[in-house]
């Protein structure tokens, strides 16, 4: 019997392999994922020619990669929800509904962050 607790280069490896399949998987096949990825493409490319600091680039991106990793759990959730029943259950339209709102809060914080970080930079470039 192998002990887990080893360290492994092969096992660290598979893992992250297995991470990029994912990323793959909803980057194919995940609607908001897209969305997500469009649109942190989108203001990256927008905060780089406003050339913001580097505290700036610490809270966009901090809210790109967290709405992307809550999507992800979000689509992750919603699979194991399917797994479990196939049956239309309240409390398993919560679980999806909960999983659906926590990217919503996040996703809204990041725009809230991406206006201040960004608008006031904006205006200055129109004007």
């Amino acid at each position: 019997m192998k002990d887990n607790r080893t360290f492994s280069i092969k096992r660290v490896a598979r893992s992250f392999k297995y991470a990029f399949h994912g990323l793959k998987y909803a980057a194919k096949s995940e609607r908001n994922f897209q969305i997500h990825l469009t649109t942190a493409l989108l203001v990256t490319v927008c905060a780089s020619i406003l050339n913001i600091n580097k505290m700036e680039w610490l809270f966009i991106f901090v809210s790109i990669f967290g709405v992307i990793a809550l999507e992800l759990v979000n689509s992750a959730l919603e699979r194991v929800v399917d797994l479990a029943t196939d049956e239309i259950k309240p409390l398993a339209k919560q679980a999806k509904d909960l999983a659906a709102a926590a990217v919503l809060m996040y996703a809204l914080m990041a725009a809230i962050i991406g206006v201040v970080i960004l608008g006031p930079k904006l205006l200055h470039m129109i004007y």
